[in-house]
């Protein structure tokens, strides 16, 4: 990476930062259903929080300073989000499903058997939106970790016109943020079960977005 391409991403993430808080703070916040996932922090619980592509938006702000380990696309867009987190307090991992992620895969379940925690996009980097990829399950198999979908939404409100649909919130709206119910994936679950499995967590998720969409109304 060349000079001048350092300091653009690092103006970047600087300048992303900021804006990001200020966005957030206007923001009237309700959070939902964090109960049971505090539980398993507090009890050192591994967790892998998981968040569509299309809501990922307010994550880098809500998630920090947790020491939180988000799996960030190598691409020129996640740089601009790895800048970003850098300065929340994140350990951000490089890699996704479309690039080759073996050191990545061992680093994440490294984090998850010593009691960590992941953020997983498993619809991205490059979709189909809301269709959940097998492996963050298979993750959550391996090393006992719970999943914990995640979504947020808010009273004003833009949908891109990308494949992800990215909600953005609009500056002084009311927001609310909503933990779904930890699930747990049993490690003796066959290749069936484990898509049986999978095909519940996607309809899971999809629902928790419509019960955020549908808070204000």
């Amino acid at each position: 990476m060349s000079a001048l391409r350092k300091i653009r991403h690092n103006l970047t993430g600087i300048f992303g930062k900021w804006i990001l808080w200020l966005w957030a703070k206007s923001a009237w916040t309700t959070v939902l259903g964090e109960e049971q996932y505090k539980e398993l922090r507090n009890q050192k619980k591994p967790v892998i929080i998981l968040i569509w592509h299309g809501r990922i938006f307010f994550a880098p702000y809500f998630f920090r300073r947790r020491g939180i380990m988000p799996l960030v696309s190598p691409s020129e867009d996640g740089e601009i989000i790895a800048q970003i987190i850098a300065r929340w307090g994140y350990k951000a991992l490089r890699g996704s499903s479309s690039h080759s992620i073996i050191k990545a895969w061992n680093e994440m379940k490294r984090e998850l058997e010593k009691g960590g925690e992941l953020i997983i996009v498993p619809d991205g980097p490059r979709g189909p939106g809301r269709e959940l990829k097998p492996g963050a399950m298979k993750l959550a198999k391996e090393t006992g970790a719970y999943l914990v979908p995640f979504t947020f939404s808010s009273s004003k409100r833009k949908n891109l016109k990308s494949w992800d649909k990215l909600l953005i919130p609009r500056p002084f709206t009311r927001f609310v943020a909503i933990y779904g119910n930890p699930i747990s994936v049993e490690s003796n679950l066959n290749n069936q079960e484990l898509g049986k499995k999978l095909q519940e967590v996607q309809e899971y998720m999809i629902e928790l977005d419509q019960k955020a969409d549908s808070f204000f109304t």
